[in-house]
């Protein structure tokens, strides 16, 4: 039987919310639809083939919603429409967890109480395992064995996560030092901001969007920088991935026609996380359009 042992002991004290973004894509990748985002990030790498995303700020409390909300709806945007999933961990004074968003598919999550009671299903975690493409042999005992355990020394939700990020080290999840599951806002961003070549992202229209923090380089081919520039020239870019594709329309028709009634549905419920998703849908697809409407015809 797996360990209950999932990570150092409990901490004292009540964490503050916070949150963090990982993205299976390298920076170069996720720093064009991160902007859509309209809040600052930092962006910097966390294994290979994998980002992470630490808000600037505290987005949850200007929007007035739980940082799950906040996390959750951020997750979902950025994965929509990208080939690569996006997991969001956040935590609480009450509570921690994680969001795993994949293209349209539904969300999948799970939550822990801050004395580590599971609250959740444990089929979320085999759909997981499944999304990831972890080892159904070894990973997902180990990602049951979170679901099962009672409250206990060293099983609080701050250790669950860290024990849901040491089944992930075999996903190529590496986070830099500094950026731990529970730590504050403040202490996660300096972390961050001490990253070589990590990037601030900020809302679109802004002056220097994205931007190096620590390292400024000239750009090569392939590079985010060399993706600005093509947007600037009104090329499409990582921003518009299917832009003069053949069925660039249909895909642009198509998040519009999604992003209708996710955003009535933030709207009944009050939810600014769905809000937040159908409005990044319905704007990357006009955009799309607008994009296909105004290009040259041959």
């Amino acid at each position: 039987m797996p360990s209950d042992d999932f990570g150092p002991r409990a901490r004292p004290g009540r964490p503050d919310p916070g949150a963090l973004l990982l993205c299976r894509a390298d920076p170069g990748a996720v720093a064009p639809t991160a902007r859509l985002l309209r809040d600052r990030v930092l962006l910097t790498a966390a294994g290979p083939q994998w980002s992470v995303l630490v808000p600037v700020g505290r987005p949850w409390r200007r929007a007035g919603e739980p940082v799950d909300r906040v996390a959750t709806g951020w997750a979902t945007a950025l994965a929509v429409g990208a080939p690569w999933p996006v997991l969001a961990l956040w935590w609480d004074a009450d509570r921690a967890g994680y969001t795993l968003a994949s293209g349209y598919r539904r969300p999948v999550g799970y939550i822990w109480l801050t004395d580590g009671t599971p609250v959740g299903e444990e089929e979320a975690m085999r759909t997981f395992a499944a999304r990831l493409g972890l080892d159904p042999a070894a990973d997902l005992p180990l990602l049951e064995a979170l679901t099962r355990s009672g409250p206990g020394p060293g099983v609080d939700a701050r250790a669950r996560l860290d024990g849901l990020l040491a089944v992930l080290v075999r996903a190529g999840v590496a986070l830099p030092p500094g950026l731990t599951p529970g730590e504050s806002v403040d202490r996660l961003r300096e972390a961050a901001r001490s990253r070589p070549g990590v990037q601030e992202i900020r809302e679109p229209g802004r002056a220097g969007s994205p931007r190096p923090v620590s390292t400024l380089t000239e750009p090569g081919p392939g590079s985010p920088g060399t993706a600005r520039r093509a947007d600037e020239r009104g090329l499409p870019g990582p921003l518009l991935p299917y832009a003069g594709s053949p069925g660039a329309r249909v895909l642009a028709l198509a998040q519009v026609a999604a992003g209708l009634p996710l955003t009535a549905w933030g709207l009944r419920r009050r939810d600014g996380g769905w809000i937040a998703s159908g409005t990044l849908l319905m704007a990357h697809g006009a955009l799309g359009l607008l994009y296909d409407l105004g290009r040259p015809r041959d």
